[in-house]
């Protein structure tokens, strides 16, 4: 034990080019340290911690994977667990899972606002997450397990967790309000339009950073990696069907240790942290002294989240092509999935429900050119772009005014919308 944590340390270390702190070279140096890890908390647990009720359910999707959901009933403060209450769902990114929305505290984050407004609130997972790695016959550890890609979170488990959602309800609700981030909103344009009868069971959606077509982001890395794995080729061979950053359940629980309040290992996640700064610089992932930097040690304990590679092909592919389609399986099986020897296009022109676009200049992922793309496309879609130049990615997650700008706007929307129902 003391070992990986020196590893760790050292590692850190080397990679920003910062000191430990004295306190942790005096730790280290202690022949006989009491290492006492505590168990990593979940998404309720969270929850719970701010004193609102919180509770956790599986949802099994149809093709046989097991969904580790967190639910908001009702708001402790409002005691409204006997009036009506309607059903918001949150989704997360790629590489993220439901305690991305757990960062920032009560005060800001929107699942918290939500349930304060009045409302249900429930924290969905894809499979392949932290809280997704389960089925009812597949092992983590075949390849089988992660032949997936983001079609299937969005025509499976986004499916099953809105029907488990109102079935569980239990006040006869037909429809909710769906927030997605980045990924989370790739999954509801792909569940709506292949199955667009579930258009009935939305009431508002609201993309923030929306990501469909690729053409014109200008994301570095997956620019340079784009020609290799967007083509079924051998390199997307090699690198499909498995896990991406496998899970390492010692790792996640030493950096929830390091990142806890009043830890001794508090100097260790801050080092992270700005590890992770060099990390997003590189990958033009946004403005790091654009974040709410409280959200630091929640990310650090719960990030990644986990997902299969098979996701990043597959957006590598859409960055290529300059489509927004199905997964490419290359010419011969094309045929025998599909009819044709290249993926479909999502017909997203069948996506009726009220869809609000969350949009920004500095965003690399969602270009403001691929957003517009898609808008046209949308028969019923409302724009909102952000004023900041610097508005990036993350930011619709993690910003320091992330509430004044995104979320009280949410809100507001929904209740306008529940108001004149």
């Amino acid at each position: 034990m003391k070992q990986c944590l020196w590893i760790v340390l050292l590692v850190t270390i080397v990679a920003v080019g910062a000191q430990p702190t004295a306190e942790l070279l005096r730790y280290f140096q202690d022949p006989n340290p009491q290492i006492t890890l505590r168990p990593k908390i979940t998404t309720a647990d969270r929850i719970a911690s701010h004193g609102y009720p919180a509770e956790t359910h599986e949802v099994v999707t149809e093709d046989g994977y097991i969904l580790t959901v967190f639910r908001i009933p009702y708001s402790h403060k409002l005691q409204n667990q006997n009036a009506q209450r309607p059903i918001v769902l949150i989704q997360h990114g790629l590489f993220s899972c439901s305690d991305a929305w757990m960062c920032i505290g009560p005060e800001t984050d929107l699942g918290f606002l939500m349930a304060d407004a009045g409302y249900e609130v429930w924290f969905g997972n894809a499979r392949g997450t932290t809280y997704g790695r389960k089925h009812v016959s597949r092992s983590t550890n075949h390849p089988y397990f992660w032949r997936f890609s983001w079609h299937e979170i969005g025509n499976y488990d986004i499916a099953a967790i809105i029907d488990y959602a109102l079935a569980t309800n239990g006040q006869g609700q037909k429809s909710l309000h769906y927030v997605g981030h980045s990924q989370g909103t790739t999954v509801f344009f792909a569940l709506m339009s292949s199955r667009p009868e579930y258009n009935a069971k939305i009431k508002t959606a609201h993309m923030l950073a929306p990501v469909a077509f690729m053409s014109n982001m200008s994301d570095k890395l997956v620019r340079a990696l784009s020609p290799y794995l967007g083509h079924h080729n051998t390199y997307a061979a090699f690198f499909k069907d498995q896990e991406f950053i496998p899970h390492n359940e010692l790792f996640s629980k030493l950096l929830y240790n390091a990142c806890a309040p009043h830890s001794k290992f508090r100097a260790l996640c801050n080092m992270m942290a700005y590890l992770g700064e060099g990390v997003m610089d590189n990958v033009d992932f946004g403005l790091i002294n654009n974040w709410n930097m409280s959200a630091i040690p929640t990310l650090m304990s719960s990030h990644p989240g986990g997902c299969s590679t098979n996701q990043i092909c597959h957006y590598m592919q859409e960055q290529q092509s300059g489509c927004f389609c199905l997964y490419d399986h290359g010419k011969t099986k094309n045929m025998q999935v599909y009819g044709q020897p290249t993926p479909p296009d999502y017909p997203v022109e069948k996506i009726t429900c009220e869809v609000h676009l969350w949009y920004g200049d500095n965003d690399t992922m969602a270009a403001v050119e691929d957003v517009e793309r898609l808008a046209e496309k949308l028969p019923n879609r409302v724009m909102h772009h952000m004023e900041d130049p610097t508005w990036a990615h993350a930011d619709f997650a993690w910003h320091k005014e992330v509430r004044q700008f995104i979320n009280d706007p949410i809100v507001e929307i929904i209740n306008n919308y529940e108001n004149n129902m």
